[in-house]
């Protein structure tokens, strides 16, 4: 099962070029996840879409986008055709990373005309008459997008996308160069970490490396949202401290030569669609100033990765994870084992 992910900015031809592309492509079926956006409108309060300015910042309507199109294929087979903007990395990353989760590889396809002829055809688009505001709604949305488009392009989206200069070329004329790269295996699958999905409680580990000034490394993985510690699921048989030395070493390239110190149990409630489990963090040490320039540069597994202080933490980890870091951190300083249930020390 695959999906072929068209990305580029409003007004760069993505859903006529998928319209064509699905008569390309054999078992291939149009998936436009803008009919997703369109259903929230109904599933949630009107207040609640009002906070934010695109349904895309909405956590509902990117786990929705990987739902649906993973039920599509499931229903269909074949190759999913998806035209959709993506210009945040972090966006990219939790839904990319979602699929792969399914074992459903990605190929990333970027039109990218050139800048003049994106402005013309963003000036020549139609606005529904009958559409109100349609004028602000349409074009200058439109066109609002053009500079977060061009930091994506300086930043990461040319590197993770195969690139199509659509300047001179029709929908029809873009989607046979589209399949013929697709068709021809010049467009890898993305690489993307694929971690599948928990169908029961799951035990983690998680450890903490310190660097000389005593600030702790966290990383930002691209399979999901959110800083963490380094570390990850607990396979069968495995111990938890192995696993955590086995996880810091894939994702950072640091070994650590003995069993690190447990500091902290936490026990996560179920909140679907999450199971929840135990979660422990363990004290790898403090790394010296060699030990930590010889870091891994993130790869498939990591956005990028930080020594921060406790209160830099406080900005990038989620609630329950940074007080399951901010009690670690009490008992390293007591020498200490804490036990958590959703970061509330109890006992």
């Amino acid at each position: 099962m695959t999906v072929v992910w068209i990305n580029g900015t409003f007004g760069a031809g993505k859903t006529t070029t998928a319209r064509e592309l699905i008569e390309l492509i054999p078992n291939s079926t149009l998936f436009d996840p803008e009919v997703i956006g369109g259903a929230l409108a109904h599933l949630l309060p009107p207040k609640h879409l009002a906070e934010v300015g695109d349904f895309q910042d909405l956590p509902i309507w990117r786990r929705l986008v990987i739902d649906a199109a993973a039920a599509m294929l499931a229903e269909l087979g074949g190759t999913l055709v998806v035209p959709m903007t993506l210009l945040r990395q972090e966006y990219r990353d939790e839904i990319f990373g979602g699929l792969a989760a399914r074992r459903i590889a990605v190929r990333h396809i970027l039109l990218a005309p050139a800048e003049t002829i994106l402005r013309e055809r963003i000036a020549g688009r139609e606005v529904p008459p009958d559409l109100p505001d349609g004028e602000l709604r349409v074009r200058q949305w439109s066109y609002d997008h053009i500079e977060p488009y061009r930091s994506a392009l300086a930043a990461w989206l040319t590197a993770d996308a195969h690139v199509v200069d659509t300047s001179a070329l029709t929908p029809y004329e873009t989607a046979v160069r589209i399949a013929e790269a697709v068709g021809g295996g010049t467009v890898p699958a993305c690489d993307i970490v694929q971690t599948p999905e928990p169908t029961a409680e799951t035990v983690a580990s998680g450890v903490l490396l310190f660097d000389e000034r005593d600030r702790v490394l966290l990383v930002d993985p691209t399979y999901k949202p959110g800083w963490e510690f380094p570390g990850g699921v607990v396979e069968p048989g495995e111990a938890p401290a192995r696993a955590g030395i086995r996880e810091v070493a894939e994702e950072t390239g640091i070994r650590l030569a003995e069993a690190p110190r447990l500091l902290v149990v936490d026990w996560e409630a179920p909140r679907p669609p999450g199971y929840g489990g135990l979660r422990l963090l363990f004290d790898g040490g403090r790394l010296d100033s060699e030990a930590a320039g010889r870091l891994l540069l993130p790869g498939p597994e990591l956005r990028g990765c930080r020594f921060v202080t406790e209160r830099e933490a406080a900005t990038l980890l989620p609630p329950v994870r940074y007080e399951r870091l901010r009690w670690a951190l009490r008992a390293r300083e007591r020498g200490a084992v804490m036990y958590l249930e959703a970061g509330v020390p109890v006992g």
